[in-house]
């Protein structure tokens, strides 16, 4: 029976998986970004967010955790370091794909996954709107409006000396 076996085998041994996701893990933390297939990316989201996790504590053991994952020594300073400050206070989510389409070969869907602290151009203020040009039916309409208020405007400026008058008779 195949009871809690539900993960992806991605159509490879054990170890080659475990090595492919470990080099897939390691050139992400390295790059912060990486393209490759969407059942991979899901796969090595599994893999590494448990990794970050123990990275938010620096201590000897969960080093140690995490290279008897990752073997590799620039990744895991990379990992401690600047990686981990800037999760410290995220409660997990540390990745995110982003789905291009296919490829042209095998019609894989293809995807970015990424670590979301440090990717540019999410990080910019979503705030500012952009200046679009907007077409108006109408034109004709559009040029009378300004000739309407233009009035309405005037009003109130020859209202204003009627009033200074009536409080200096008084």
């Amino acid at each position: 029976m195949r009871h809690n076996k539900k993960f992806n085998h991605l159509g490879r041994t054990a170890d080659h998986r475990r090595a492919m996701l470990a080099n897939m893990a390691i050139s992400l933390i390295e790059h912060k970004r990486i393209t490759t297939t969407l059942a991979k990316a899901k796969e090595l989201k599994k893999y590494v967010e448990p990794l970050i996790t123990k990275a938010k504590e620096d201590s000897t053991n969960s080093r140690r955790v995490v290279f008897s994952y990752l073997q590799k020594k620039e990744a895991i300073k990379e990992l401690f370091g600047p990686i981990a400050e800037k999760v410290g206070d995220r409660p997990g989510g540390y990745t995110r794909i982003i789905k291009l389409g296919t490829r042209q070969g095998d019609r894989a869907e293809i995807c970015f996954i990424e670590l979301v602290d440090f990717d540019p151009d999410m990080a910019k203020d979503t705030t500012k709107k952009k200046a679009t040009r907007r077409s108006r039916r109408g034109g004709q309409k559009a040029a009378e409006a300004p000739a309407q208020e233009a009035p309405v405007a005037e009003a109130p400026a020859a209202e204003a000396p009627a009033a200074e008058e009536t409080a200096k008779a008084e």
